[in-house]
């Protein structure tokens, strides 16, 4: 089956053509016809399985154009799956005159989505922390809503949203049509599902993805500002012929080939913005060898097929197990051998686990070249330049330069070479050993235990019903539960909003986790009280994220966060109290850009 067949309009087929997809994937198959007829769709798939094509095709090609009022909302459960699917629309809109998409979520300047809503935008993409707060604030309106799509819902489950999506489908026009995916389906989906789905057929489909066994794939764990220092010292210790660095976005090729290109590498970027003479002139560069490095997105890879490239950097780990696939696969080819890196983050091992557990293949930790690797390398390399120029070039004007300097000079033949090899390696030092900064680890704890405690809780696991601190948290008040002391170093803080404002545990960590970037498991203690609550929270949070969370709202109330002085008090009347299941070391010390 191709996209022709499936009835999509031609500015869609020109697009998904111009990107790359041949034909559509099973999800899409299935459910572009039923949503092209206006039908709700249930549908369960592993990430990575096409999902975003397949509610964004089909709801595009039954957009208005003369409306600039929110035609479409699609809720996801972080700001960079947000981001992504935003990113997705865009391109598969290309030739959709006047179209815009707008992505909303936690971290982002109020004043700046404020402005772009007032602009119109067809497409709304948020979490649903963002999207609630528009709601409430007025600012976002949903009355000429023709769809909702609830992407991920299991994650969203999972990370304590379930009661805002609630709340925002309750928001929305009665005749709407809506899409819902979720890779696992509890029993909290599928009320969802039957609350809100109008004689939905369930699509399941299973994931097949697979890589190519000549690619060795390992992965680096480092925290995101370590990134292009990581990324220097791979380039300088790994041997290759050409490389493809993978970012999420047009602005990163961009910006990394800059700082690369700085660095004396021989580097370009590719992403969806060239035209096509400048894309062919990029490959064709690559292909003679007058670049050594691409910096591209997924998108302007496609089709990409260069024998030269033999290593392949993630340097921004993908959302899509298939878009991993893709892009490894640039390397390999024929049966050649071919070496894959991945950069994650600690906050991206599920990430990690979930390409790991869709390729059906393990991905191993590997360490960085150290200082006297890359030391080595440059010193042979440099050696290997300088025997192709003896053999190959005529130094006779140089030789007799040489032996009149050495007479002037008073200087021996070594002397002088040395201190030519001094001058000409300035740029690019050959002593460096002790120079490289040694990355630290981003976190203590050992890989096994890690690797353990994420395939145990792997989202795609369907033998029993998903069990998680959100869904902990919206239970029946117990009292008091035995306190579980947190490890690190923590401090406890007030924030200004408690049970008179209906506020829950699972509120406060959705808020937290999102807006800061706080992984749930450094979520400590939370107690409720009357018109306040107290929070266990790292005691090294940076300054601009905490100065973020005073201006944060919970059930339309602002945090104004604080450190809380008079910890030792209790409330008369506990609940809510929660604790992580898993408490660790206090996370790294580098700040985190906040997500949502």
């Amino acid at each position: 089956m191709s996209f022709a067949q499936l009835m999509l309009p031609e500015a869609l087929i020109r697009a998904v053509t111009e990107l790359g997809y041949e034909t559509p994937s099973p999800i899409q198959a299935a459910a572009i016809p039923k949503l092209l007829a206006g039908e709700d769709v249930l549908g369960q798939a592993q990430t990575g399985t096409g999902k975003t094509g397949a509610f964004a095709l089909p709801l595009l090609a039954r957009l208005d154009p003369t409306q600039n009022d929110p035609q479409i909302l699609v809720l996801a459960p972080t700001r960079e799956l947000a981001i992504q699917v935003a990113e997705a629309f865009q391109a598969y809109a290309r030739y959709m005159p006047a179209f815009h998409v707008l992505p909303l979520y936690g971290g982002q300047s109020y004043t700046n989505q404020l402005k772009s809503l007032k602009r119109g935008s067809q497409v709304i993409v948020g979490t649903p922390g963002r999207i609630l707060d528009h709601l409430d604030r007025g600012t976002l309106k949903l009355d000429k809503l023709r769809a909702i799509v609830l992407d991920e819902a299991d994650e969203m489950l999972r990370m304590g949203f379930i009661d805002d999506v609630q709340t925002i489908m309750d928001a929305t026009p009665a005749g709407r049509q809506v899409a819902m995916f979720s890779a696992t389906m509890p029993h909290q989906i599928r009320a969802i599902a039957q609350k809100h789905l109008k004689n939905a057929e369930e699509i399941k489909i299973a994931s097949k993805t697979s890589t190519v066994e000549s690619i060795s794939q390992r992965y680096v764990m480092l925290d995101s500002n370590q990134k292009l220092d990581a990324l220097t010292r791979l380039l300088e210790g790994e041997e290759y012929d050409a490389s493809i660095i993978f970012v999420r976005t047009k602005s990163a090729t961009e910006e990394i080939a800059e700082k690369l290109g700085a660095r004396g590498y021989a580097v370009s970027c590719l992403n969806g913005d060239m035209n096509q003479a400048n894309r062919e002139q990029t490959i064709r560069r690559l292909k003679n060898s007058q670049i050594d490095i691409i910096v591209a997105t997924d998108v302007a890879a496609r089709g990409l097929d260069v024998e030269r490239i033999s290593l392949v950097v993630n340097y921004d780990i993908p959302y899509d197990s298939e878009a991993y696939v893709h892009r490894i696969g640039r390397t390999g080819r024929a049966g050649r051998e071919g070496k894959a890196v991945l950069f994650v983050s600690p906050r991206e091992r599920r990430l990690l686990r979930t390409i790991e557990h869709a390729t059906k293949q393990p991905i191993e930790q590997m360490s960085l070249p150290t200082g006297q690797v890359i030391e080595q390398r440059r010193i042979q390399s440099f050696r290997e330049q300088l025997a192709q120029t003896v053999e190959n070039q005529d130094l006779s004007f140089f030789q007799a330069l040489i032996n009149e300097w050495s007479e002037k000079i008073d200087a021996s033949d070594t002397d002088i070479a040395a201190a030519l090899l001094f001058l000409a390696q300035k740029e690019q030092p050959l002593n460096v050993a002790n120079k490289f900064p040694e990355l630290r680890e981003p976190h203590a704890r050992g890989e096994r235990e890690d690797r353990g405690r994420n395939d145990r809780s792997s989202r795609d696991r369907s033998d029993r019903p998903q069990r998680d601190r959100g869904e902990r948290s919206d239970r029946p008040d117990r009292g008091p539960r035995q306190r579980r002391e947190m490890k690190g170093d923590f401090n406890t803080y007030r924030i200004e909003v408690g049970k008179e404002h209906g506020v829950r545990a699972g509120d406060i960590v959705g808020a937290i986790a999102n807006e800061a970037s706080i992984d749930s498991q450094f979520i400590g203690n939370i107690k409720l009280f009357e018109q306040h609550s107290t929070v266990e929270l790292p005691a090294n949070i940076p300054t601009e994220v905490f100065q973020h969370l005073k201006k944060v709202y919970v059930r339309k109330q602002k945090l104004s966060i604080t450190v809380d002085n008079s910890a030792a008090s209790t409330p008369s009347t506990p609940s809510g109290d929660r604790r992580p299941s898993n408490p660790g070391p206090r996370p790294g010390a580098a700040p985190r850009k906040p997500r949502d």
